[in-house]
């Protein structure tokens, strides 16, 4: 089974979003049998690499609103992260353009760690306020899950993977995707926003069933004590 996932690291849902597709793997048995694949998608393409002042200041001037109305209106995004574990920071959050920081997610793909690079730059800017148009904040972080950081200052003065990057953001206009997260299952069924996990599960459950998929094993106890492998079993 295969999930695409278009989403932005400036979209506080598609981090929400993320996790409950996660929780409704994990609690559905289906983890290794679904191969989970991000799509770039950029909610301000227009936007400067770094923006000046507070995402209150901005949502404020977006909308019209006081600071303060702003503020409210993060309120119940905050409530719902905390619902999957995540705890949004948004007096640190800033604003920037996120096209680099998807380039550097196919970079980190091209050698196995998409998803931890994915994970890394969702977690820093929502809860480390990580300025993610920043080249040295970029580098630190891919620096952490093992890339090497010569390779990816290289990697980020050029233009690298640029073109993948819109491939999936012309792919969703084709596609009439108008807002992210947005889930696409098989190439057949699509989700649209940071469902609860049970949505997540019915979906997965129902092409498992399409695909005669079945769950694996839970394993109960640890490790594996009291196990013969082979022929030569030690007692």
């Amino acid at each position: 089974m295969k999930i695409e996932v278009w989403s932005d690291y400036a979209c506080p849902f598609c981090y929400i979003g993320k996790k409950e597709l996660e929780k409704a793997i994990e609690s559905t048995g289906f983890q290794g049998k679904i191969d989970v694949a991000f799509k770039a998608y950029q909610l301000d393409p227009g936007a400067p690499a770094e923006v000046e002042g507070t995402i209150y200041s901005s949502l404020a001037k977006k909308f019209g609103s006081s600071e303060e109305q702003a503020k409210a209106q993060t309120a119940g995004i905050i409530a719902r992260a905390k619902e999957v574990g995540l705890n949004y920071d948004f007096e640190a959050m800033k604003l920037g353009n996120t096209f680099k920081a998807h380039r550097l997610a196919k970079f980190a793909g091209s050698v196995g760690k998409e998803k931890e690079m994915n994970e890394r730059l969702l977690k820093a800017y929502f809860e480390e306020g990580a300025q993610l148009g920043n080249v040295d904040v970029l580098v630190a972080l891919a620096k952490e899950i093992g890339l090497e950081e010569q390779a990816v200052r290289e990697f980020l003065a050029d233009d690298q993977y640029a073109t993948e990057v819109l491939s999936d953001i012309q792919q969703a206009s084709e596609l009439g995707i108008q807002g992210v997260p947005f889930f696409v299952i098989n190439e057949k069924y699509a989700i649209s926003g940071a469902q609860p996990t049970a949505v997540f599960e019915e979906a997965v459950k129902k092409v498992a069933e399409e695909e005669g998929l079945r769950p694996g094993l839970t394993m109960m106890g640890s490790g594996n004590a009291g196990v013969c492998a082979d022929g030569q079993c030690e007692i």
